[in-house]
């Protein structure tokens, strides 16, 4: 009896440690997942995802491959992203667009691209106020000049964005709205098309993430004229604020990471400790205040409340810009 309970012990226990590793290895995630960014390469959404999938990637045991689907502002790619299964298995980095294209979509009497609701935070990266960069031979060496010659010259001046109603866009129509002059846009696909045009002459001047223009001012091909935040940018702390000239307008360019709203919560919180690993990884950091910005780390709950205020604030913002095609 003793033998046969120990063998029948011993075979359980066996078939135990047997299971143990087929239920790891079933566990999320057995595959490559997809990063999508709304925008082409060289904005700041490329600029921080890159460097968070392939620290995610090690932290998940398998490879986080950005994926550029650019268009519409970023709606296009937030739009796939909100109809992808909700598996964990492909997931966004957007950027503050993400609140104000349904309420422009609203102003514009178009089906949404997406609703909010669709996605769930889980992590912000980074939040840099956007900065006014023109070319370095442009006549302007302050926002104040820049702002006169606009005055003078109604329309005359061209300004770059990534879309309608998106992260370059809006900033510049919240200064042009505060100072009363009339600027015109030229929508282009992502920061990095609206920076290229910007050298080239296409354009005059762009409202972007620091990381996106960085290289440029220190390469001596661009000028920063002011940013849209308070106080100074640690990476370009010689630059005034649009308050300090004398402007109101203050806008963040924030970047984040979002899922599927129904991904189960396992693999939710999976994803939550990937970025936060992501977010503290030494290589990480570094790569991305290389490029421009500091990290600016906000975990899930937070970001949640961060993102339903601002989603709130930019709707008013919308409202007074009101109907742009």
């Amino acid at each position: 009896m003793l033998r046969r309970d120990f063998m029948a012990a011993l075979g359980a226990l066996s078939g135990g440690l047997a299971v143990a590793p087929a239920f790891a290895q079933g566990g999320y995630p057995t595959k490559a997942i997809s990063l999508v960014v709304p925008f082409p390469p060289g904005g700041l959404a490329d600029i921080v995802a890159r460097p968070v999938a392939e620290a995610m990637g090690r932290d998940l045991g398998q490879p986080v491959v950005v994926e550029n689907r650019a268009g519409a502002g970023g709606g296009i790619g937030i739009g796939w992203v909100a109809r992808a299964p909700a598996d964990g298995y492909t997931l966004l980095m957007a950027l503050s667009s993400f609140t104000v294209l349904p309420e422009a979509d609203h102003i514009l009497s178009r089906a949404p691209m997406y609703a909010m609701n669709q996605l769930r935070p889980i992590a912000r990266f980074t939040a840099d106020p956007t900065v006014l960069a023109v070319r370095a031979d442009a006549p302007w060496k302050t926002v104040r000049d820049f702002i006169e010659d606009a005055r003078k010259h109604p329309g005359t001046i061209n300004y770059g964005s990534s879309g309608n109603y998106g992260t370059m866009h809006v900033p510049m129509e919240i200064l042009a709205q505060d100072a009363g002059v009339k600027l015109t846009h030229i929508p282009f696909t992502g920061a990095g098309p609206a920076v290229v045009a910007l050298l080239s002459g296409q354009i005059q001047a762009v409202s972007t993430g620091p990381a996106t223009v960085l290289q440029q001012v220190k390469a001596g091909k661009v000028r920063v004229l002011a940013h849209w935040g308070t106080g100074k940018l640690e990476v370009l702390p010689d630059v005034p604020s649009l308050k300090d000239a004398g402007y109101n307008a203050e806008y963040a360019q924030w970047s984040g990471l979002f899922i599927p709203a129904a991904t189960p919560e396992a693999v939710a919180q999976r994803l939550r400790m990937a970025a936060r690993a992501a977010a503290n990884d030494a290589r990480v950091r570094e790569a991305i205040l290389s490029a421009g910005s500091p990290i600016l780390y906000q975990d899930t709950p937070d970001f949640e409340k961060y993102v339903q205020a601002d989603a709130k604030r930019m709707a008013e913002v919308v409202k007074k810009m009101g109907k742009v095609e």
